[in-house]
């Protein structure tokens, strides 16, 4: 099984706002243009996962001159295999029904492929984003976010 994008750039996101909560606490949300330079992606792109991130609860957004993206209050806690669900949505791995399959009605692939797609599930849902964003990964998140904001400022 492949991740998709979407689902990447989501993780992603949730990453780098969760290993910037404790330095950040009262300071102003951090931008998709700054979560985008920081990937090197798209900040179109970004913008979809981060919709789909605030409907699932996760992130708070704002727009505006003054917006930004903040970690929701108990996000931390969210386990990882309900936050991939969330983004890649409900999609089979393989779609049978839009398809002319002569295996049609006598084929158990589907049903195998949909078994270890649920493991696949039930295994991320066994660590929280908090377990994903350890001590190394938020010092790094941290160290980016700082040399960032170093050469923003230096460009003003």
């Amino acid at each position: 099984m492949r991740v998709t994008r979407f689902t990447d750039l989501g993780m992603r996101v949730l990453l780098y706002l969760h290993g910037n909560r404790g330095a950040r606490q009262s300071a102003a949300p951090i931008t998709v243009a700054e979560i985008a330079a920081q990937f090197d992606v798209p900040a179109n792109h970004l913008v979809k996962a981060v919709g789909r991130l605030a409907k699932m609860g996760l992130v708070d957004a704002t727009r505006g001159r003054n917006g930004g993206v903040r970690l929701s209050e108990g996000a931390g806690r969210a386990r990882l295999g309900q936050v991939m669900r969330g983004l890649e949505g409900d999609d089979a791995l393989i779609d049978c029904e839009g398809l002319h399959c002569a295996l049609r009605g006598n084929c158990r692939l589907r049903g195998a492929l949909h078994e270890a797609l649920e493991a696949f599930y039930h295994a991320l849902d066994g660590y929280t984003l908090a377990d994903a964003c350890d001590d190394a990964t938020s010092h790094q998140v941290q160290r980016m976010h700082l040399a960032f904001r170093a050469v923003t400022t230096a460009l003003q």
